[in-house]
């Protein structure tokens, strides 16, 4: 909506209205540049009056011209010098006139530009120059134009940063706060002694120790996602069978998934998929979308992987009979610290961040992910360019399995 109005601002430009000071000093411009003229001109009449005077062959040359040229015409416009040199001072007093006004004219143009430009620089950053102009003072009004919409995106852009950083601290002081507040509790009370028995003991250090991974595991994927949230972040390329990838994936997940009562499936129409990646970070982003499947897809007893090739892209659809996501929290998924239950507690063990650096790594690779839910799959579709066309600051040799830890 800002951008429109500016845009409307812009669009309804007005020639440039001269004060009534100003009016008066271009009347007075005229008048003393006419009079100059007057006086060069009878200052030049002079001079020419009496070069002629003084050099009789001089005049007898100008009469025998006129009289030619009285002839030849049929004229008698030559016959009087006043027919011709009049004329032409009064075409070059005009045109001398007309260059002193219009410079004057330019200057005070010049002086509403750097009026309306203060104006701006006062703060007044949703104003723009709304003059129309033309020649090189239109390139100038229009470049003013241009450098404080391109200066506004700047602060604005600058603003949602620093927005991003408080809503960063907060959430990450929110989560550590809460298992740092048990786990000094608990180890307060086991300090002071105040437990009964050893069972009492191994229960406070055991809380207390859930309570410290529940922080190590914010804290890496906190760095996990400032690290590839880089634009510097090193991609180490190399070649790989995607659906090889994923079925090696799908067997290490396969105990965890039946303890949750949950099959996991492979579907492709093809045997093998080669194409480029890091393979180590693309690891990464499976393992948080089952875990995230675990976690969140209440009541799924099926997780299906498709992978499929269509042009130039790798197409691979992760997929669970999970419980429905509302539609109006399907744009958000992605965003850090999201979660669609919307409360904040560690209950599910989940940081929040899972999805935005599962986001972030697709984007590294110079592809796309984003999510579907209907009441039977809610699935999560990732785009990734079969050949890698990101320049990747180091380059293994081919191999067509995952680096295993």
């Amino acid at each position: 909506m800002q951008n429109k109005n500016r845009q409307r601002k812009v669009e309804k430009k007005k020639r440039i209205t001269l004060t009534s000071k100003e009016i008066s000093e271009l009347l007075a411009e005229g008048i003393v540049t006419i009079i100059l003229l007057l006086l060069v001109n009878v200052a030049v009449l002079v001079v020419l009056a009496s070069i002629i005077k003084n050099s009789p062959s001089l005049e007898n040359a100008i009469w025998d011209s006129k009289n030619i040229f009285a002839h030849r015409l049929d004229s008698d416009f030559f016959w009087n010098g006043r027919n011709f040199i009049l004329p032409l001072f009064l075409l070059l007093d005009a045109g001398v006139l007309y260059w002193r006004l219009i410079r004057r004219y330019r200057q005070m143009q010049l002086r509403h530009i750097i009026s309306e430009l203060h104006y701006i620089a006062n703060g007044n950053y949703d104003h723009r120059i709304p003059f129309e102009l033309s020649g090189d003072l239109s390139r100038v009004v229009s470049s003013i134009n241009g450098l404080v919409d391109s200066t506004v995106a700047a602060i604005e852009d600058e603003r949602k940063i620093e927005k991003s950083k408080d809503e960063l601290i907060t959430n990450v002081s929110h989560d550590i706060r809460t298992p740092l507040t048990s786990i000094i509790g608990y180890l307060g009370l086991i300090e002071d002694g105040q437990y009964q028995s050893e069972a009492d003991l191994l229960k406070y250090t055991h809380t207390a120790f859930v309570k410290a991974k529940q922080m190590k595991s914010l804290v890496d994927d906190l760095f996990e996602y400032t690290k590839v949230r880089q634009p510097s972040v090193p991609i180490n390329v190399t070649s790989f069978d995607m659906i090889q990838l994923v079925e090696q994936l799908a067997a290490d997940f396969e105990l965890e998934a039946k303890k949750k009562n949950i099959t996991i499936e492979v579907s492709s129409p093809k045997e093998q998929l080669i194409m480029d990646g890091d393979t180590e970070k693309i690891v990464r982003v499976f393992n948080n979308l089952f875990t995230n499947a675990f976690k969140y897809g209440k009541g799924a007893t099926k997780i299906v992987i498709e992978v499929d090739q269509i042009g130039t892209e790798a197409v691979i659809i992760v997929k669970n009979n999970g419980a429905m996501i509302p539609k109006q929290a399907l744009d958000s998924l992605f965003d850090r610290f999201y979660r669609v239950e919307e409360s904040r507690n560690q209950a599910t063990g989940g940081t929040g961040l899972g999805l935005a650096i599962t986001q972030s790594i697709v984007a590294l690779h110079g592809g796309y992910i984003y999510a579907k839910s209907n009441p039977n799959w809610t699935s999560f579709i990732i785009h990734l360019p079969v050949k890698s066309n990101v320049s990747p600051k180091a380059r293994k040799s081919d191999h067509y399995l995952y680096p295993k830890e």
